[in-house]
């Protein structure tokens, strides 16, 4: 017979509804942001175009909701697995936070 252990995160192994209470749980994150959200599993994805100020700043808004978010709920976003993807010509490469970081 197997040991009682604490969870630290993410969902139990074998359980049967884990990835749906998680999901239910999850579901209000995307509540108030503009750029679009992508979420799999415990993976989330902010994507915004960013071809004016306003376009880095909308995203930066949208990180600092994000992190809000995971405050209020309890939870933290994994920033050592955090990365951003610059893409197009010219690209002036803005810095980004998610939180202090």
């Amino acid at each position: 017979m197997s040991k009682w252990r604490s969870v630290t995160n993410g969902v139990p192994q074998g359980s049967v509804l884990g990835l749906a209470l998680f999901n239910i749980f999850v579901d209000d994150m995307d509540s108030w942001i503009e750029c679009t959200l992508s979420r799999f599993a415990s993976n989330t994805k902010l994507c915004g175009v960013v071809d004016m100020l306003e376009g880095r700043d909308s995203i930066q808004n949208n990180l600092d909701r994000l992190e809000r978010w995971a405050y209020e709920n309890h939870m933290k976003f994994n920033k050592a697995k955090c990365k951003v993807l610059h893409m197009g010509w010219h690209n002036p490469k803005h810095n980004s936070r998610l939180g202090g970081e």
